[in-house]
């Protein structure tokens, strides 16, 4: 032991190592999580004595291996293995921290290299000390499902991260079209009376687009004519690649109203400070929105919220598929995403009347001045926000128990016969998970591997994504937790880029390729049981719906959902800004509405075998193979 302690010490201070690591760490990552995969995760037989190994990203980026017992007969390893800690923290200072694959990989050859008749517990208690290589951040404080309260109550350690608002299922409503979705949009900006908050990645330039402008238009003419002075406000963010692409786009579309209402109409265009220098001026338009986007989707009116994955354009408005869930008479979450529309407006450039853009006075700018300090105010400004909501949730949570504990009067009734404006009880609770890793923030990927991570044996999760490229971390989770998966993912026919000009018009071969690779790794590891893929087909449309809806063991129905603009993949998870809800409800209706999205989706799907891969429509050129790795962290 000492002896292997002292020769990796002696490896990790050589410099080529040290060089090698630092310059491609991801690259170790991806194959040493590929070796541990194929050497410790097996099939568990129902009944047999095999015991099973899953991989989990738990919380902020932290990892943990946990040993599954299934069946009579199985055991598991104690995790004190004589002299391992002392050489893993020998280790710490050394590795890239929160690298699982590359700590496995590490003590399965210090196994191969240590002679005795206890390898292979030996290999498993080196494997149980691989959590110590962590990075030292403040982590989700998540119970495990089996110390938590029964049903939703389970999820309550969300709040720890982001504010928690609870409101009435009966305001929550499923819509299930983009017709729907179109057709609420216009009469809640109509019906507006204090604002209209629009964040988005572009608005289209069609007819629908124009009506949805000549709408807010009359909203702003009518609040003019109202007597006494108008608080009226329309605050509009959009990214400034995507909206700014071509003669007419975004911009052009919107500064009829910036004109004519200068004092009520904001338009805010977000750039990345990623896509800055030499880079900004190479890369050509269309191209440079692969750096990173102002992706969230949120749709605002006055206390009624829309949250979706669609955008502002025709095809989202007529046969494009997504998902989409209406908040209405919610102001708690209504003023939270207000605020935080705001707060990435404040870091944005602003249009002006004349086209041109220009910073808020002050204001470091995203691509001209330091990065760092641009990201760091960016941070700033957006947890300020969140920090605020929690603020005031706790203190309104503290004021009602002291109110409660002496015995005030004034606290409202209980009795259902009650009359009056009394609001219902909450029976759903909503979280907002932020995803903004160029601000360091990263609420959203934290819960979200922590839900993968701690979902228990039989419960059953349906994840869907318009673009299936899951990050390395999600498929570790997939490959190596104990839950069945369900995933929906787009056929190439109703992928968005399908029959695209140019290079795009390659991208669903791409995503072809992906989906292949990740389904061959499947059914490698003999998890087609508990894996399995499906394909949305639809003739006429496409697919962008993206989410996830967790049952838990034993349950029909579902008790979570996350539903925004994530698509999990890389570009969500490092690239864009991303938001979305986890919506936990104990309400049956609600759930069911929920099961019904579910499987309106899903029966539009064909699973995905071997001989999906054979047709011809499956057909991956050579050069699509061979440039796919290279440039998959960018779509």
């Amino acid at each position: 032991m000492e002896a292997n302690s002292a020769m990796f010490a002696k490896c990790f201070e050589c410099p080529v190592w040290k060089a090698a690591l630092e310059v491609d760490k991801d690259s170790w990552c991806g194959w040493s999580s590929k070796v541990l995969r194929r050497w410790l995760v097996r099939p568990v037989a129902a009944g047999s004595g095999s015991s099973e190994v899953s991989m989990a990203a738990a919380g902020s980026g932290s990892s943990e291996v946990s040993m599954a017992a299934a069946g009579s007969g199985s055991s598991t390893v104690s995790m004190a293995a004589a002299g391992g800690p002392v050489l893993w923290r020998r280790l710490l200072g050394l590795l890239p921290q929160g690298r699982l694959g590359l700590a496995a990989l590490l003590g399965r050859l210090s196994d191969r290299l240590s002679l005795g008749r206890h390898r292979r517990s030996r290999r498993s208690s080196w494997l149980l000390l691989a959590p110590l290589l962590t990075p030292a951040v403040s982590k989700v404080t998540a119970p495990s499902f089996y110390v938590c309260p029964e049903g939703a109550h389970r999820f309550q350690w969300i709040r720890n991260l982001v504010p928690e608002f609870g409101v009435s299922s009966s305001h929550i409503q499923v819509l299930s079209s983009p017709t729907e979705f179109y057709e609420v949009m216009k009469e809640q900006i109509k019906a507006a009376k204090q604002r209209v908050v629009v964040a988005s990645l572009y608005l289209g330039t069609g007819l629908l687009e124009q009506e949805l402008v000549d709408c807010i238009e009359e909203t702003l003419e009518r609040s003019l004519q109202a007597s006494g002075p108008s608080d009226f406000r329309v605050s509009i963010l959009l990214d400034f690649t995507r909206g700014s692409r071509g003669r007419n786009n975004s911009r052009t579309m919107l500064l009829p109203l910036l004109r004519r209402f200068p004092e009520q109409v904001r338009v805010s265009l977000f750039h990345t400070p990623n896509l800055r220098g030499l880079l900004k001026r190479l890369i050509p338009e269309r191209f440079n929105e692969t750096i990173g986007l102002q992706h969230i989707k949120v749709y605002l009116f006055d206390d009624n919220v829309i949250l979706s994955g669609a955008n502002l354009s025709d095809s989202y408005f007529t046969n494009r598929q997504d998902r989409y869930v209406f908040l209405q008479d919610s102001p708690e979450i209504a003023d939270f995403f207000t605020e935080l529309v705001d707060a990435i407006g404040d870091v944005s450039l602003q249009l002006q009347s004349d086209d041109t853009v220009q910073m808020m006075e002050g204001m470091v700018h995203p691509y001209q001045g330091d990065k760092t300090a641009y990201c760091e105010v960016a941070n700033r400004r957006v947890m300020e926000v969140i920090n605020a909501a929690r603020t005031r949730q706790e203190l309104r949570m503290q004021t009602f128990h002291g109110r409660l504990s002496e015995g005030d009067p004034l606290l409202p009734q209980q009795d259902p016969s009650a009359g009056g404006d009394q609001k219902p009880e909450p029976d759903t609770w909503i979280y907002p998970l932020i995803q903004m890793k160029p601000f360091g923030i990263q609420i959203d990927e934290r819960v979200t591997e922590t839900l993968l991570t701690e979902a228990e044996r039989g419960a059953r999760i349906y994840l869907t994504t318009g673009y299936f490229n899951l990050t390395q971390a999600y498929m570790d989770l997939v490959l190596g937790t104990r839950a069945q998966y369900q995933i929906l993912l787009a056929s190439p026919e109703v992928n968005g880029f399908f029959g695209a000009k140019g290079v795009a018009g390659a991208i669903p071969a791409a995503y072809v390729y992906i989906e292949h690779q990740f389904y061959s790794e499947v059914c490698c590891l003999g998890q087609q049981d508990r894996v399995q893929l499906l394909e949305y087909s639809r003739n006429g449309w496409t697919f962008h719906a993206k989410g996830l809806w967790l049952y838990l063991a034993g349950s029909s129905l579902p008790c979570l959902t996350l539903i925004g603009s994530p698509n999990f993949g890389y570009r969500s998870v490092h690239r864009d800004l991303e938001a979305q809800v986890a919506i936990v409800t104990e309400n049956r209706d609600l759930q069911q509405q929920l099961h019904q999205e579910q499987e309106q989706l899903y029966l539009k799907s064909g699973v995905v075998s071997s001989s999906t891969f054979e047709q011809p429509t499956r057909y991956v050129k050579l050069w699509v193979k061979l440039v796919t790795p290279l440039i998959k962290n960018f779509f």
